[in-house]
């Protein structure tokens, strides 16, 4: 009876509550929301194929809103990066805006919608994938799938990006299924094939509310990788619109 037991046990983790691709995408959005606004310190690491690696420090501001968050993120180190400071103003139904501000230049230059699936600063991570990601700004079809990954049940549910613009066609998305917090992400590019994996192994809940610590973007087809720690982390950290207004170019 040993060995029979826990077969049984995998057998049922992986057929669990039905849902479809879009309820598990809206419960996986919803399960980070309600930070109203946050204020982290972050810690960037870059690594190519040589073995290479380049360290950035940078503050991440977000605030929630009806149609879309707003996020400001603002290199402080190292020296050639320094100042640089990218704000997003997320909308459901519409192209999110985007400014970058370069201290080299002493210029901000407006992130055009076709020009989003570009690298951000050099890392794995796209303009795009720095936008709060809300369901709303996906289409989906049929149901989530029932799996095991890393011997833990997940819904596995696929989404496909509105936007024209999109460097995706799609992304495939791991939830844990009692929290539905994301644990993995396959994307891939616009021709069907496999570009990143985005992994999100650690979750803190802060007053009630879950926050990720830590996201680690792999290129698949580079072998390049980008991970983002957090450091700090407060929220509720009593931001408004006026913080995330252009006025905040020097």
């Amino acid at each position: 009876m040993k060995t029979i037991f826990p077969l049984l046990y995998l057998g049922f983790a992986t057929h669990l509550m039905a849902f479809s691709n879009e309820e598990i995408s809206k419960k996986a959005y919803e399960a980070t929301s309600h930070y109203v606004s946050e204020n982290s310190k972050v810690e960037m690491l870059l690594s190519n194929t040589m073995g290479d690696k380049n360290k950035r420090h940078l503050t991440i501001k977000k605030l929630e809103g009806k149609d879309g968050d707003k996020t400001l993120i603002e290199f402080s180190s190292p020296e050639d990066v320094k100042g640089t400071i990218l704000l997003t103003h997320e909308h459901i139904n519409s192209n999110d805006n985007q400014w970058l501000y370069l201290p080299s230049i002493k210029k901000t230059k407006r992130i055009v919608s076709r020009n989003k699936s570009g690298s951000f600063m050099g890392s794995e991570f796209s303009y795009e994938d720095l936008s709060s990601q809300h369901y709303k700004k996906f289409k989906y079809s049929g149901d989530a799938k029932s799996v095991t990954d890393n011997g833990k049940a997940n819904y596995q549910s696929v989404r496909m990006p509105i936007d024209e613009n999109s460097g995706y066609s799609k992304q495939v998305v791991w939830s844990d299924s009692k929290t539905f917090l994301i644990s993995k992400i396959e994307y891939y590019d616009r021709n069907g094939a496999l570009l990143k994996v985005g992994t999100f192994p650690k979750y803190k809940k802060i007053n009630g509310v879950w926050r990720t610590q830590n996201i680690s973007m792999k290129n698949v087809q580079n072998g390049k990788s980008t991970v983002l720690n957090w450091t700090s982390q407060k929220i509720n950290a009593g931001l408004s619109d006026k913080d995330f207004s252009n006025s905040i170019f020097p």
